[in-house]
């Protein structure tokens, strides 16, 4: 039966179920934006305008945009440069994915150390049209950054248990 979802490999089932949250909020939030846009698309063709589906759209191209990152960070998709490391051997290779995933990882801690403060100091600057706080626009930057680096974490859990990348990732081949 196929599958609407491209499949992950193995993980333990917290994993999983976030994986696929994830998974369907990025198809529910791309969604909607096709929506509003050719619902104001449409709309145009009338002279009439809805100036909130701009500053929406902004919203939710902010949280598709690291939620897809966090997507892509569960299945290994993220763009990688390998000509060096693919000319390791088995042991080296593990090790230098290991230095790859843990400088990635503290990163995405770095970025969800600074982008939760950044929600915490932005919940009373409002949207300008829908009058939101700016926060929650903010905060799409913060979860999908925290669910990185869940997945980034877990990649490198795997690489240190020795789990070679075609079984991290099955997909790839």
């Amino acid at each position: 039966m196929p599958t609407l979802l491209t499949p992950v490999a193995p993980a333990p089932a917290p994993v999983r179920w976030l994986g696929r949250c994830v998974d369907w909020a990025v198809i529910a939030i791309g969604a909607t934006m096709a929506l509003m846009v050719f619902v104001n698309v449409a709309l145009h063709l009338v002279h009439l305008d809805l100036a909130w589906v701009t500053e929406f759209g902004e919203l939710l191209m902010v949280w598709v945009t690291f939620l897809g990152g966090a997507c892509a960070a569960q299945r290994g998709a993220h763009m990688t440069i390998t000509e060096f490391i693919d000319k390791l051997e088995a042991p080296r290779r593990r090790w230098a994915d290991a230095a790859v995933q843990g400088l990635c990882l503290f990163m995405l801690l770095v970025l969800v150390r600074y982008g939760w403060n950044l929600v915490g100091g932005n919940w009373g600057n409002q949207l300008t049209v829908l009058q939101w706080p700016m926060a929650i626009q903010y905060m799409g930057m913060a979860v999908g950054c925290s669910l990185m680096a869940v997945f980034v974490a877990w990649d490198l859990w795997q690489v240190l248990r020795g789990v070679p990348r075609e079984q991290r990732y099955p997909s790839d081949h």
